[in-house]
């Protein structure tokens, strides 16, 4: 048997006073850290003469009344996004909608909504009017342009249930109206 050539030293053995002694420091850390607080952070307002004031978050589009005829089920949002589309600070939500139907494959409605001066979401812009038989893959806002990719029928006589024609679309906010264009490197499938 070969012996150590280290001897063995004792604090290599754990006692009970070794646990209580670490609890100990473990909970006067915890305490001090309770009481003692970095300071608030701080942020310059920007210098832009576009900045004004903002509100907090995005319009909620739950309580809006989109313009569909749904019959007896209930409009949904099924998607959203969000950013400052039109450049004034406050940012805008876009919502895809369609009816809550109980089969098949219903029509989106792609809706900017904002903030009326009475801070109540309110319906701007319809960018996708279901009355055109697509439905939205998905849908993004970069950089105030809404980026989305529809789907959509290249006859009558595909089922709707399978779309077959599927198209990059991009918007963007320019002389008081939304623009819609395809966006560089999309293709039309």
């Amino acid at each position: 048997m070969q012996h150590s050539a280290v001897p063995e030293l004792a604090q290599t053995h754990t006692r009970p006073i070794h646990w209580v002694a670490t609890a100990t420091a473990i909970a006067g850390v915890m305490a001090l850290s309770s009481v003692l607080h970095p300071n608030s952070a701080t942020a310059a307002q920007p210098a832009d003469a576009r900045a004004r004031t903002t509100h907090a978050a995005a319009p909620d589009p739950t309580g809006v009344h989109f313009p569909l005829t749904c019959g007896p089920v209930k409009a949904v949002v099924h998607k959203k996004a969000t950013g400052d589309l039109d450049g004034d600070g406050s940012p805008e939500t876009v919502a895809v909608v369609h009816c809550d139907a109980p089969m098949g494959t219903p029509p989106d409605g792609v809706y900017v909504v904002t903030r009326s001066t009475d801070g109540a979401p309110r319906i701007v812009a319809t960018l996708v009017d279901p009355k055109d038989g697509t439905t939205v893959r998905d849908v993004s806002v970069d950089d105030g342009t809404v980026l989305a990719t529809l789907l959509g029928y290249s006859s009558t006589d595909v089922p709707r249930c399978c779309p077959d024609v599927t198209t990059s679309a991009q918007w963007q906010w320019k002389n008081g109206a939304f623009t819609r264009s395809t966006p560089a490197g999309a293709h039309r499938v």
